[in-house]
């Protein structure tokens, strides 16, 4: 993110979609902040191509989820609930953040999401391999990077987890968020096969997303939903053992990244191995956790380290919600997966210390705008706080 100098706060605009309540949030730190409301440019705009930006305009991107229009007009499907269509839509999705770059390019506008990292970050196995080649810990994957062969259907996922001796996988939409697609595997022996998922099928073989968690208790009922799943493309990671909590709940974390810097982090909890809020998860202790980890002889300050190294690997874009695995003991930390649009995480404060302690996350990036905009213009007066910061991150393991 590249911000040119100019003795005015910046201005800003958000593409995303107009009564969302990630751009109602958004507007609502940037009116805080002092500044004239950001300029919306929906996203029905960009894909009929009249997105239009002004010079001088930091533009953020936001997520076009929520929008039953844009849905069908990016995955061609009438009901948001289905499963199917994710390679198509990432295909139109990142082509039309293409559209937008070269927009505002044009105009003389700046983004604050790049348009090459937005990619990697909606493409699992190419945000995996990127982070695994920085020397960022993540669970072991066959189908990470460039070079990986694709992932076909039931028998080829068997294969690998034969040939890797992963008895316990994660498959996952290569596309997909939310948990849309993921099955967590397990496979005790010929045969002997199940799966925690929260996708449905139909008696035509349709797949939907479900807010409930169900099994798969069958070697068949696995592989059809995979096979079903396999042309939008797949994604197999190791299921690597989380820790838990108070109550036996497995446990990972969401910490968002903003200009380099861990600010806000929530705990998510579960008795299923999906997390996330929408499928039962529930928000945990994080005084809880910290304290586990410095109990257990680990380093708090370590673990944010990590996700910041893993955001690292995203130097043009402003914020990322990096979602980090506690291994069992509260020791070790590998990263799931870097979201570029992880920061719905309402009324949520900063972590201590991280500089945003009164802001949520919203708030934290228009602050990180307006001091990328007066360190440009003042380079001398960069605070010291924030060169320690530079060098913290430089030398972390």
């Amino acid at each position: 993110m590249s911000l040119s100098a100019n003795s005015a706060p910046p201005r800003l605009a958000v593409v995303g979609n107009p009564g969302n309540r990630r751009v109602g949030l958004f507007q609502d730190a940037v009116r805080a902040a002092g500044l004239p409301e950001a300029r919306t440019v929906s996203w029905r705009q960009v894909l009929r191509g009249e997105a239009a930006f002004l010079p001088g305009e930091r533009v953020r991107i936001d997520s076009p989820g929520e929008d039953t229009e844009v849905e069908r007009l990016l995955r061609g499907v009438d009901d948001p609930t289905r499963v199917e269509g994710s390679a198509l839509w990432y295909t139109r999705f990142t082509s039309a953040v293409r559209d937008v770059a070269r927009t505002a390019a044009s105009a003389g506008a700046v983004l604050l999401n790049d348009p090459d990292d937005i990619a990697v970050l909606f493409d699992k196995r190419l945000c995996h391999g990127v982070m695994d080649a920085a020397g960022v810990p993540v669970p072991e994957s066959p189908t990470s990077g460039q070079g990986a062969p694709p992932v076909r259907d039931w028998a080829d996922v068997r294969r690998l987890m034969a040939d890797h001796r992963m008895p316990r996988v994660f498959v996952k939409l290569a596309h997909g968020s939310s948990a849309s697609g993921v099955l967590a595997v397990e496979a005790a022996g010929p045969g002997r096969v199940r799966a925690t998922t929260s996708v449905e099928r139909d008696e035509a073989g349709r797949l939907f997303n479900s807010l409930r968690v169900r099994r798969c208790t069958t070697e068949r009922e696995v592989a059809a939903v995979v096979d079903a799943l396999a042309p939008d493309g797949l994604h197999v990671e190791r299921w690597l053992p989380k820790a838990s909590v108070r109550g036996g709940r497995v446990a990972d974390l969401r910490v968002v990244v903003v200009a380099g810097r861990a600010t806000h982090a929530v705990v998510r909890t579960s008795r299923s191995p999906m997390t996330n809020l929408h499928l039962g998860g529930a928000r945990g202790d994080l005084d809880e956790v910290r304290a586990a980890v410095e109990e257990a002889g680990g380093g708090w300050a370590q673990a944010l380290a990590v996700c910041e190294r893993a955001a690292a690997c995203f130097p043009d874009t402003l914020c990322v919600g990096v979602d980090l695995l506690p291994a069992t003991g509260w020791r070790r930390f590998a990263v799931g997966e870097v979201n570029a649009f992880g920061d719905l995480l309402p009324r949520l404060t900063g972590l201590p210390g991280s500089g945003a302690e009164a802001q949520d996350t919203y708030a934290a990036q228009v602050a990180a705008v307006l001091r990328a905009a007066r360190e440009e213009r003042h380079p001398e007066e960069q605070p010291t706080n924030d060169r320690a910061r530079n060098d913290r991150a430089t030398s972390a393991p």
